[in-house]
């Protein structure tokens, strides 16, 4: 496991290691974040394993523009404009998903972060993220990097952590879901 600055010279280096199937700790507009390329299934599955998450809970995604949230997913004119009313920012929106791999869940959770970061890291890599925040499940969110390397430092699955110093504590994002006619908050 390595950890580097927050930087454009280490911007390279996580494409790297988020294209070869690692998994990466990275600041986020909210919290510290788990990412991974979501085309990589064992990727994805090592952040489960980390987080010690439920596989039953699906993962958010991260996307770089509304094109490629509409890759993912089915999104209406009125859909859209809502989405543009609050993207990039710290609303996830729940929409019907295109690519249902899930017998009982047709859904994805998806988020343009406003961080520029991790905009410039999507633009970068242009695919979507799995991300998750920097936690055991059910623990609170972690924004302290030095606890953050205490806790998942050692952890085998884990490639890479982008240090950006302690984060402000901060609300996790707001979850919003789009798939009915009343926009019904989550979080």
């Amino acid at each position: 496991m390595k950890i580097v600055k927050q930087n454009n010279q280490s911007l390279k280096e996580v494409v790297d290691f988020l294209n070869s199937g690692g998994v990466v700790i990275c600041p986020t507009d909210t919290v510290y974040g788990f990412l991974a390329d979501l085309s990589n299934k064992k990727a994805v599955k090592k952040i489960y394993k980390i987080k010690n998450r439920l596989r039953s809970k699906p993962l958010p995604v991260f996307v770089k523009d509304v094109r490629m949230a509409k890759s993912l997913a089915e999104i209406s004119d009125n859909q859209e404009k809502i989405i543009k009313k609050y993207w990039p920012g710290k609303y996830t929106f729940i929409l019907k998903s295109k690519n249902c791999n899930s017998k009982t869940k047709n859904t994805i959770a998806l988020r343009i972060p406003d961080h520029k970061f991790l905009n410039d890291l999507l633009k970068k890599i242009n695919k979507p993220l799995a991300q998750t925040s920097v936690n055991i499940s059910d623990c609170p969110p972690l924004t302290k990097i030095d606890k953050i390397i205490k806790i998942f430092g050692s952890m085998p699955g884990l490639d890479l952590i982008i240090n950006a110093g302690n984060l402000p504590k901060r609300e996790p994002s707001k979850i919003i879901d789009l798939t009915s006619e009343c926009l019904t908050r989550l979080r």
